[in-house]
Protein backbone atom coordinates (compact mmCIF):
# COMPACT_ATOMS: atom_id res chain seq x y z
CA UNK A 1 0.00 0.00 0.00
CA UNK A 2 1.30 3.68 -0.89
CA UNK A 3 2.42 5.81 2.19
CA UNK A 4 -0.37 8.37 3.37
CA UNK A 5 0.06 11.80 2.01
CA UNK A 6 -0.98 15.15 3.08
CA UNK A 7 -3.23 16.93 0.19
CA UNK A 8 -6.23 18.75 0.27
CA UNK A 9 -9.47 17.77 -0.19
CA UNK A 10 -8.70 14.32 1.69
CA UNK A 11 -12.48 14.40 3.00
CA UNK A 12 -13.08 13.55 -0.46
CA UNK A 13 -10.56 11.28 -2.16
CA UNK A 14 -8.59 10.21 1.21
CA UNK A 15 -5.45 9.90 2.38
CA UNK A 16 -3.63 7.18 1.02
CA UNK A 17 -1.89 7.98 -2.43
CA UNK A 18 -3.66 4.90 -4.87
CA UNK A 19 -6.81 5.39 -3.20
CA UNK A 20 -6.94 9.21 -3.86
CA UNK A 21 -6.19 8.06 -8.27
CA UNK A 22 -8.93 5.29 -7.82
CA UNK A 23 -11.86 7.96 -6.33
CA UNK A 24 -10.88 10.80 -8.51
CA UNK A 25 -11.41 8.69 -11.11
CA UNK A 26 -14.63 7.42 -9.89
CA UNK A 27 -15.49 10.95 -8.88
CA UNK A 28 -14.69 12.11 -13.27
CA UNK A 29 -17.10 9.05 -14.23
CA UNK A 30 -19.68 9.93 -11.74
CA UNK A 31 -19.90 13.52 -13.33
CA UNK A 32 -19.85 12.06 -16.51
CA UNK A 33 -22.70 10.39 -15.88
CA UNK A 34 -24.58 13.36 -14.08
CA UNK A 35 -23.81 15.05 -17.45
CA UNK A 36 -25.48 12.39 -19.35
CA UNK A 37 -28.56 12.36 -17.19
CA UNK A 38 -28.91 16.32 -17.79
CA UNK A 39 -28.80 15.29 -21.81
CA UNK A 40 -31.29 12.38 -21.54
CA UNK A 41 -33.68 15.37 -19.25
CA UNK A 42 -33.25 17.66 -21.95
CA UNK A 43 -34.75 15.23 -24.52
CA UNK A 44 -37.63 14.48 -22.12
CA UNK A 45 -38.33 17.87 -22.05
CA UNK A 46 -37.90 18.37 -26.28
CA UNK A 47 -40.43 15.73 -26.05
CA UNK A 48 -38.00 12.93 -27.76
CA UNK A 49 -38.70 10.73 -24.68
CA UNK A 50 -41.04 9.87 -21.80
CA UNK A 51 -40.10 10.59 -18.86
CA UNK A 52 -41.30 7.71 -17.16
CA UNK A 53 -38.97 5.44 -19.29
CA UNK A 54 -36.03 8.39 -18.42
CA UNK A 55 -35.92 8.63 -14.84
CA UNK A 56 -35.39 4.94 -14.37
CA UNK A 57 -32.20 4.82 -16.30
CA UNK A 58 -30.69 7.74 -15.04
CA UNK A 59 -31.10 6.66 -11.30
CA UNK A 60 -29.55 3.30 -12.39
CA UNK A 61 -26.34 5.60 -14.16
CA UNK A 62 -26.17 7.72 -11.27
CA UNK A 63 -27.14 5.41 -8.39
CA UNK A 64 -24.09 3.28 -9.56
CA UNK A 65 -21.67 5.92 -10.41
CA UNK A 66 -22.62 6.72 -6.19
CA UNK A 67 -22.22 3.73 -5.13
CA UNK A 68 -18.42 2.77 -6.86
CA UNK A 69 -17.12 5.74 -5.57
CA UNK A 70 -18.56 5.09 -1.63
CA UNK A 71 -17.02 1.58 -1.91
CA UNK A 72 -13.33 2.87 -3.05
CA UNK A 73 -13.51 6.05 -0.59
CA UNK A 74 -14.61 3.90 2.17
CA UNK A 75 -11.70 1.33 1.20
CA UNK A 76 -13.80 -1.66 0.65
CA UNK A 77 -12.07 -2.06 -2.52
CA UNK A 78 -9.08 -3.21 -0.75
CA UNK A 79 -10.01 -6.13 -0.19
CA UNK A 80 -9.68 -7.61 -3.36
CA UNK A 81 -6.88 -9.49 -4.28
CA UNK A 82 -6.62 -7.29 -7.57
CA UNK A 83 -8.64 -5.03 -9.83
CA UNK A 84 -9.37 -2.58 -7.00
CA UNK A 85 -10.28 0.32 -9.26
CA UNK A 86 -13.57 -1.86 -9.94
CA UNK A 87 -12.94 -0.67 -13.47
CA UNK A 88 -14.62 -4.14 -15.14
CA UNK A 89 -17.60 -3.86 -12.80
CA UNK A 90 -18.16 -0.57 -13.60
CA UNK A 91 -17.70 -1.01 -17.00
CA UNK A 92 -20.37 -3.52 -17.09
CA UNK A 93 -22.85 -1.14 -15.36
CA UNK A 94 -22.09 1.87 -17.77
CA UNK A 95 -22.28 -0.54 -20.78
CA UNK A 96 -25.76 -1.88 -19.20
CA UNK A 97 -27.08 1.32 -18.43
CA UNK A 98 -26.13 2.48 -22.04
CA UNK A 99 -28.08 -0.01 -23.31
CA UNK A 100 -30.86 0.25 -21.38
CA UNK A 101 -30.98 4.48 -22.09
CA UNK A 102 -30.80 3.02 -26.35
CA UNK A 103 -34.05 0.86 -25.84
CA UNK A 104 -35.93 3.51 -24.66
CA UNK A 105 -33.92 6.73 -25.99
CA UNK A 106 -36.52 6.89 -29.51
CA UNK A 107 -35.83 8.75 -32.06
CA UNK A 108 -32.29 10.40 -30.50
CA UNK A 109 -30.81 7.05 -29.85
CA UNK A 110 -27.99 7.47 -31.92
CA UNK A 111 -26.02 9.40 -29.88
CA UNK A 112 -25.87 6.56 -27.62
CA UNK A 113 -23.78 4.65 -29.36
CA UNK A 114 -21.35 7.39 -28.47
CA UNK A 115 -21.73 6.84 -24.84
CA UNK A 116 -20.87 3.15 -25.31
CA UNK A 117 -18.08 3.58 -26.92
CA UNK A 118 -17.08 6.07 -24.43
CA UNK A 119 -17.09 3.40 -21.98
CA UNK A 120 -14.84 1.06 -23.97
CA UNK A 121 -12.43 3.74 -24.60
CA UNK A 122 -11.95 4.76 -21.26
CA UNK A 123 -11.30 0.88 -20.40
CA UNK A 124 -8.28 1.12 -22.92
CA UNK A 125 -6.06 2.80 -20.54
CA UNK A 126 -6.98 0.77 -17.74
CA UNK A 127 -6.93 -3.07 -18.48
CA UNK A 128 -5.37 -5.38 -20.64
CA UNK A 129 -6.03 -5.25 -24.75
CA UNK A 130 -7.86 -9.07 -23.70
CA UNK A 131 -9.82 -7.69 -21.67
CA UNK A 132 -10.83 -5.02 -23.75
CA UNK A 133 -11.77 -7.28 -26.03
CA UNK A 134 -14.10 -9.08 -24.21
CA UNK A 135 -15.95 -5.88 -23.03
CA UNK A 136 -15.95 -5.43 -26.74
CA UNK A 137 -17.57 -8.32 -27.43
CA UNK A 138 -19.94 -7.77 -24.54
CA UNK A 139 -21.29 -4.44 -25.27
CA UNK A 140 -21.53 -5.66 -29.71
CA UNK A 141 -23.49 -8.87 -27.77
CA UNK A 142 -25.88 -6.62 -26.02
CA UNK A 143 -26.84 -3.96 -28.41
CA UNK A 144 -27.37 -6.43 -30.84
CA UNK A 145 -30.02 -8.28 -28.29
CA UNK A 146 -31.56 -5.05 -27.67
CA UNK A 147 -31.77 -3.81 -31.42
CA UNK A 148 -33.60 -7.39 -32.19
CA UNK A 149 -35.71 -7.16 -29.25
CA UNK A 150 -37.02 -3.63 -30.61
CA UNK A 151 -36.83 -4.45 -34.00
CA UNK A 152 -39.11 -7.97 -33.81
CA UNK A 153 -40.79 -7.80 -30.58
CA UNK A 154 -41.55 -4.66 -29.10
CA UNK A 155 -44.69 -2.76 -28.83
CA UNK A 156 -43.01 0.38 -30.25
CA UNK A 157 -40.96 -0.99 -32.58
CA UNK A 158 -37.79 0.65 -34.40
CA UNK A 159 -37.28 0.64 -38.00
CA UNK A 160 -34.95 -2.16 -38.76
CA UNK A 161 -33.11 -0.41 -41.26
CA UNK A 162 -32.21 2.01 -39.22
CA UNK A 163 -31.12 -0.58 -36.66
CA UNK A 164 -29.10 -1.75 -39.25
CA UNK A 165 -26.94 1.25 -40.10
CA UNK A 166 -26.60 1.48 -36.00
CA UNK A 167 -25.48 -1.92 -35.86
CA UNK A 168 -23.15 -1.47 -38.74
CA UNK A 169 -21.15 1.48 -37.04
CA UNK A 170 -21.14 -0.18 -33.80
CA UNK A 171 -19.48 -3.20 -35.32
CA UNK A 172 -16.80 -0.93 -37.09
CA UNK A 173 -16.48 1.44 -34.00
CA UNK A 174 -16.14 -1.84 -31.58
CA UNK A 175 -13.46 -3.19 -34.03
CA UNK A 176 -11.59 0.20 -34.08
CA UNK A 177 -11.53 0.08 -30.71
CA UNK A 178 -10.36 -3.15 -29.91
CA UNK A 179 -7.44 -2.84 -32.66
CA UNK A 180 -6.47 0.66 -31.06
CA UNK A 181 -6.78 -1.02 -27.39
CA UNK A 182 -4.06 -4.01 -29.32
CA UNK A 183 -1.75 -1.18 -30.21
CA UNK A 184 -1.86 0.29 -26.97
CA UNK A 185 -0.96 -2.89 -24.97
CA UNK A 186 2.04 -3.10 -27.02
CA UNK A 187 2.93 -0.12 -26.23
CA UNK A 188 2.64 0.02 -22.77
CA UNK A 189 4.42 -3.65 -22.47
CA UNK A 190 7.04 -2.08 -24.31
CA UNK A 191 7.58 1.33 -22.57
CA UNK A 192 7.11 -1.32 -19.18
CA UNK A 193 9.99 -3.02 -20.79
CA UNK A 194 12.18 0.16 -21.37
CA UNK A 195 11.46 1.06 -17.44
CA UNK A 196 12.37 -1.64 -16.59
CA UNK A 197 15.59 -1.68 -18.71
CA UNK A 198 16.59 1.97 -17.53
CA UNK A 199 16.18 0.82 -13.49
CA UNK A 200 18.48 -2.67 -14.01
CA UNK A 201 20.94 0.04 -16.07
CA UNK A 202 20.50 2.96 -13.59
CA UNK A 203 21.57 -0.08 -11.13
CA UNK A 204 24.70 -0.85 -12.98
CA UNK A 205 25.37 2.61 -13.32
CA UNK A 206 25.20 2.80 -9.35
CA UNK A 207 27.31 -0.24 -8.67
CA UNK A 208 30.31 0.77 -11.42
CA UNK A 209 30.20 4.03 -9.76
CA UNK A 210 30.57 3.02 -6.14
CA UNK A 211 31.61 -0.76 -6.29
CA UNK A 212 35.65 -2.00 -7.05
CA UNK A 213 35.01 -4.63 -10.47
CA UNK A 214 37.59 -7.21 -9.59
CA UNK A 215 37.05 -7.54 -5.74
CA UNK A 216 33.10 -6.39 -5.58
CA UNK A 217 34.70 -3.99 -2.57
CA UNK A 218 33.14 -0.16 -2.58
CA UNK A 219 35.36 2.08 -3.89
CA UNK A 220 37.66 4.65 -3.09
CA UNK A 221 34.72 7.09 -3.70
CA UNK A 222 32.35 5.51 -1.72
CA UNK A 223 34.61 4.54 0.76
CA UNK A 224 35.13 8.20 1.53
CA UNK A 225 31.27 8.93 1.35
CA UNK A 226 30.77 6.26 3.77
CA UNK A 227 32.79 7.88 6.07
CA UNK A 228 31.65 11.49 5.79
CA UNK A 229 28.23 10.06 6.70
CA UNK A 230 29.23 8.22 9.30
CA UNK A 231 30.63 11.90 10.67
CA UNK A 232 27.69 13.26 9.86
CA UNK A 233 25.44 10.63 11.83
CA UNK A 234 27.78 10.53 14.90
CA UNK A 235 27.92 13.55 15.86
CA UNK A 236 30.03 14.75 18.76
CA UNK A 237 29.60 10.98 20.55
CA UNK A 238 33.23 9.32 21.01
CA UNK A 239 34.62 7.45 20.02
CA UNK A 240 33.95 9.10 16.26
CA UNK A 241 35.45 6.47 13.62
CA UNK A 242 38.61 4.77 13.03
CA UNK A 243 39.90 4.42 9.90
CA UNK A 244 42.97 1.83 8.95
CA UNK A 245 44.66 1.51 5.36
CA UNK A 246 46.03 -1.77 4.49
CA UNK A 247 48.69 -2.55 2.12
CA UNK A 248 49.92 -6.14 0.95
CA UNK A 249 53.51 -6.93 1.54
CA UNK A 250 55.43 -7.55 -1.57
CA UNK A 251 52.63 -7.34 -3.94
CA UNK A 252 54.58 -6.68 -6.97
CA UNK A 253 56.67 -9.59 -6.19
CA UNK A 254 53.55 -11.91 -6.61
CA UNK A 255 52.53 -10.07 -9.75
CA UNK A 256 56.39 -10.59 -11.14
CA UNK A 257 56.67 -13.70 -10.29
CA UNK A 258 53.03 -15.68 -11.09
CA UNK A 259 52.20 -12.91 -13.67
CA UNK A 260 49.03 -10.40 -12.80
CA UNK A 261 46.59 -13.12 -13.14
CA UNK A 262 47.60 -14.15 -10.21
CA UNK A 263 47.87 -10.72 -8.41
CA UNK A 264 44.26 -10.35 -9.20
CA UNK A 265 43.23 -13.90 -7.87
CA UNK A 266 45.48 -12.37 -4.26
CA UNK A 267 43.17 -9.42 -4.39
CA UNK A 268 40.00 -11.06 -5.00
CA UNK A 269 41.16 -13.77 -1.93
CA UNK A 270 42.00 -11.05 0.39
CA UNK A 271 38.76 -9.38 -0.21
CA UNK A 272 36.92 -12.68 0.69
CA UNK A 273 38.62 -13.22 3.79
CA UNK A 274 38.87 -9.65 5.06
CA UNK A 275 34.93 -9.50 4.45
CA UNK A 276 34.51 -12.62 7.00
CA UNK A 277 36.88 -10.89 9.20
CA UNK A 278 35.46 -7.22 9.74
CA UNK A 279 32.47 -6.84 11.89
CA UNK A 280 29.26 -5.77 10.55
CA UNK A 281 28.68 -2.23 10.01
CA UNK A 282 32.67 -1.79 9.08
CA UNK A 283 33.19 -0.92 5.66
CA UNK A 284 36.01 -2.20 3.25
CA UNK A 285 36.82 -0.87 0.16
CA UNK A 286 40.01 -0.79 -2.28
CA UNK A 287 41.93 2.49 -1.68
CA UNK A 288 43.67 1.51 -5.16
CA UNK A 289 46.13 -1.15 -6.47
CA UNK A 290 47.10 -3.09 -3.32
CA UNK A 291 45.60 -1.06 -0.84
CA UNK A 292 42.35 -1.48 1.11
CA UNK A 293 40.99 1.07 3.38
CA UNK A 294 38.43 0.00 6.42
CA UNK A 295 36.29 2.26 8.18
CA UNK A 296 34.76 1.25 11.25
CA UNK A 297 32.37 3.82 13.13
CA UNK A 298 32.05 4.32 16.71
CA UNK A 299 35.58 2.23 17.27
CA UNK A 300 38.38 3.44 19.16
CA UNK A 301 42.21 2.87 18.09
CA UNK A 302 42.50 -0.20 20.44
CA UNK A 303 39.16 -1.58 19.01
CA UNK A 304 40.72 -1.19 15.41
CA UNK A 305 43.82 -2.92 16.63
CA UNK A 306 42.27 -5.41 17.62
CA UNK A 307 40.07 -6.18 14.34
CA UNK A 308 43.51 -6.16 12.72
CA UNK A 309 44.68 -8.45 14.99
CA UNK A 310 41.59 -10.66 13.69
CA UNK A 311 42.40 -10.24 10.44
CA UNK A 312 45.90 -10.82 10.05
CA UNK A 313 45.03 -14.15 12.04
CA UNK A 314 42.51 -14.93 9.69
CA UNK A 315 44.73 -14.31 7.02
CA UNK A 316 47.42 -16.48 7.89
CA UNK A 317 44.59 -19.12 7.71
CA UNK A 318 43.71 -18.46 4.04
CA UNK A 319 45.35 -21.03 1.50
CA UNK A 320 46.56 -19.52 -1.86
CA UNK A 321 47.48 -22.83 -3.41
CA UNK A 322 44.97 -23.13 -6.01
CA UNK A 323 47.13 -19.11 -6.97
CA UNK A 324 50.94 -20.43 -6.88
CA UNK A 325 51.89 -23.51 -4.02
CA UNK A 326 53.10 -22.54 -0.75
CA UNK A 327 51.89 -18.94 -1.49
CA UNK A 328 51.53 -17.19 1.60
CA UNK A 329 50.27 -13.20 1.73
CA UNK A 330 50.13 -10.75 4.33
CA UNK A 331 49.74 -7.20 5.08
CA UNK A 332 50.94 -4.42 7.20
CA UNK A 333 48.40 -1.55 8.57
CA UNK A 334 48.13 1.79 9.98
CA UNK A 335 45.15 3.02 12.01
CA UNK A 336 43.95 6.32 13.20
CA UNK A 337 41.27 7.32 15.02
CA UNK A 338 39.24 10.52 13.44
CA UNK A 339 37.93 12.60 15.89
CA UNK A 340 35.36 15.20 13.61
CA UNK A 341 34.60 16.03 9.96
CA UNK A 342 37.55 18.12 10.30
CA UNK A 343 40.30 15.80 10.82
CA UNK A 344 39.40 13.13 8.24
CA UNK A 345 41.84 13.87 5.59
CA UNK A 346 44.46 13.71 8.85
CA UNK A 347 43.04 10.59 9.73
CA UNK A 348 43.43 8.99 6.62
CA UNK A 349 47.16 10.80 6.70
CA UNK A 350 48.09 9.47 9.83
CA UNK A 351 46.92 6.01 9.27
CA UNK A 352 49.20 6.02 5.67
CA UNK A 353 52.23 7.07 7.94
CA UNK A 354 51.55 4.45 10.26
CA UNK A 355 51.16 1.85 7.63
CA UNK A 356 54.58 3.24 6.09
CA UNK A 357 56.02 2.78 9.64
CA UNK A 358 54.96 -1.08 9.76
CA UNK A 359 56.40 -1.55 6.49
CA UNK A 360 60.02 -0.10 7.12
CA UNK A 361 59.74 -2.09 10.50
CA UNK A 362 59.22 -5.43 9.15
CA UNK A 363 55.76 -5.34 7.55
CA UNK A 364 52.96 -8.04 8.72
CA UNK A 365 51.91 -6.19 11.29
CA UNK A 366 49.69 -2.96 12.13
CA UNK A 367 51.12 0.46 13.64
CA UNK A 368 48.61 2.59 15.58
CA UNK A 369 49.16 6.22 14.98
CA UNK A 370 49.44 8.72 17.45
CA UNK A 371 46.26 10.27 18.71
CA UNK A 372 45.24 13.73 17.08
CA UNK A 373 46.00 16.55 19.42
CA UNK A 374 42.41 17.75 21.11
CA UNK A 375 40.76 21.37 19.05
CA UNK A 376 42.40 24.48 20.99
CA UNK A 377 40.02 26.57 22.77
CA UNK A 378 40.31 29.67 22.41
CA UNK A 379 38.78 31.96 25.93
CA UNK A 380 36.80 34.77 24.66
Amino acid sequence: MSEPVSEPHAWLLGHERGQRRRASQALMVLGVYLAYAVVQQFEVWLGLMDAADSWPVMVFFVGGGCTFYGVIRLGWNLRLPRGRALTVPQAVWAMTAAVWSYSVTGPARGAILLVLMNVIVFCIFALRPQHVRQLCLAAFGMLLLVMAWKTLASATPYDPRIEGVHLAFAALTIASVSLLSDRIGRMRERLEGQRTELAQALQRIQALATCDELTGLTNRRAGMERMQQELAVRGRSAPLMSVALIDLDHFKRINDSHGHAAGDAVLRGFAECARAAVRVGDTLSRWGGEEFLLVMPATSTAEAMATMARLRQRLQQQRFDAIAPELSVSFSAGVAECVGPGDLEAAIERADAAMYEAKNSGRDHAVAAAAPHPPRVVAA
